[in-house]
């Protein structure tokens, strides 16, 4: 039993048993320093291009009294790092009993078993491995970066793929002349063939706008590797023995449009996006749609090597946290920064979401926002505050100059509630981390921003 469960001095409204990560892992690390500076523990994760991320840090020596908080602190430690970095082995170095704990947690039948399946053979396609050593056998950190985007020449067409929707843009010399929001339902479809001819179809209409296309980009949830899905959500409904046709989709695409294409996660798009209209780095992206996506842009202008699937990674540690239905995991991002956490707290303040689709259930309870619902209030002002904490959060991970929201969750009025409650958390409880500026896009970026984003992608053919 972690007893670390720190209670924030700001409790979302409809949540008041929410217990931050930020704070139980700054309580923790505080009883750690106390104690005579603890023992080293040291993370070594390794990607299938062999690059490795450190991440370092201390925990009480083997027979303190607390001794036993080390195993969840480690536990929730390593699971924030496997979906930030990523890695398919991992080398911890420190205590004996921590590293055999986690390679018992990460195995094909630990409570980790999902995490242990999709790091290892769905993402970086090796057998998952988590190696306990010491602190001097962990490899050297080997990180690698690469520039994104930022091309603005020619017709080009940009696309987004969420869960309710496709949004594609026509773009000529880095303007957008025609957007678009098409509504589809991808995820309980069972035939590769309706995702293929839905794009296609968005692409087609954008197509149309223009004299000639010489480029495609495009963003969408999960893990992109070299323009072929590897795991997204989209796409959970294929059988795994026609997901093939879904790899090879956009190659397929590629070759039909007979022009340049480039997918990645929307998550780094979201962080392109904002550092192109900046004019800045050191950005996080959130955008709250149907789950948590994110992406970083260091300060040098690059994004990173890392998967940066926050949707995945804990931000409550309360024994009570939801669950993730997808990983089987609890109080991880997904549930409580998109429209996953306004459903879940709309029947609290007597709201049913209605409509056909996702979309249309986010909008139902929008409607009452916008309307003057003090209820549905409470559910963007919990939103706020959670991404406060969980801001404090990250900012462990991350180098962080700006932090930039968006999403169908942000839209309306939306957006500036979450903004002033998690400004509100940051002042109050950090205020150590002024420096970051949280901010919204323009409406009308905030909707279609990213399609035109992802039109810069790829870098046109030279003659």
């Amino acid at each position: 039993m972690f007893t670390f469960h720190e209670s924030p001095s700001l409790i979302p409204p409809l949540d008041p048993g929410f217990r931050p990560a930020a704070l139980a892992n700054r309580a923790y690390r505080r009883a750690v320093e106390a104690a005579g500076g603890g023992e080293r523990l040291l993370f070594g994760l390794e990607r299938a291009d062999g690059s490795v991320s450190r991440f370092e840090t201390r925990v009480f020596p083997d027979g303190h009294p607390r001794a036993a908080d080390n195993l969840f602190y480690a536990e929730r430690l390593l699971k924030f790092l496997l979906w930030q970095r990523g890695a398919w082995r991992v080398f911890v170095g420190g205590p004996s009993a921590i590293g055999d704990y986690l390679q018992q947690v990460y195995s094909p039948h630990g409570p980790r078993t999902f995490d242990y399946h999709f790091m290892g053979e769905k993402v970086y396609l090796k057998p998952f491995t988590v190696l306990p050593c010491s602190a001097d056998e962990v490899p050297p950190a080997q990180e690698s970066s690469r520039a994104l985007g930022r091309h603005l020449d020619g017709c080009r067409i940009g696309f987004d793929l969420g869960a309710s929707d496709v949004k594609v843009s026509a773009v000529i010399d880095g303007k957008a002349i025609y957007s678009n929001e098409i509504v589809w339902e991808p995820v309980i479809q069972t035939d590769p063939d309706y995702h293929y001819q839905r794009i296609r179809a968005a692409l087609r209409e954008a197509a149309a706008k223009m004299p000639r296309v010489d480029a495609i980009g495009g963003s969408s949830a999960g893990v992109y590797v070299n323009n072929q899905p590897r795991v997204a959500s989209l796409y959970r409904g294929i059988p795994e023995e026609r997901f093939d046709e879904i790899r090879t989709m956009f190659l397929r695409l590629r070759d039909e449009f007979g022009a340049p294409l480039e997918v990645v996660n929307d998550g780094e798009v979201t962080a392109l996006a904002g550092s192109m209209s900046l004019e800045d780095n050191g950005i996080l992206g959130i955008a709250m749609g149907s789950s948590e996506a994110t992406g970083y842009v260091n300060l040098a202008g690059n994004i990173t090597g890392w998967l940066n699937e926050l949707a995945f990674a804990p931000v409550d540690y309360q024994p009570a946290a939801p669950v993730d239905e997808w990983s089987g995991d609890k109080g991880v991002g997904a549930l409580y920064f998109s429209q996953q956490c306004v459903f879940r707290l709309a029947p609290q303040v007597g709201l049913e979401p209605v409509g056909e689709t996702k979309a249309a259930k986010l909008k139902s309870v929008q409607k009452h926002l916008e309307a003057g619902h003090e209820g549905a209030r409470q559910i963007w002002e919990s939103i706020g505050v959670y991404l406060g904490y969980t801001l404090a959060h990250y900012a462990d991970f991350y180098e962080l100059k700006h932090v930039l929201i968006l999403g169908r969750v942000t839209s309306g009025s939306g957006g500036p509630i979450i903004l002033e409650n998690a400004r509100k958390v940051l002042a109050a409880e950090f205020p150590e981390l002024a420096h970051i500026h949280i901010q919204l896009p323009d409406e009308k970026s905030r909707r279609v921003g990213q399609s035109i984003a992802a039109a810069s992608l790829p870098e046109l053919r030279r003659a």
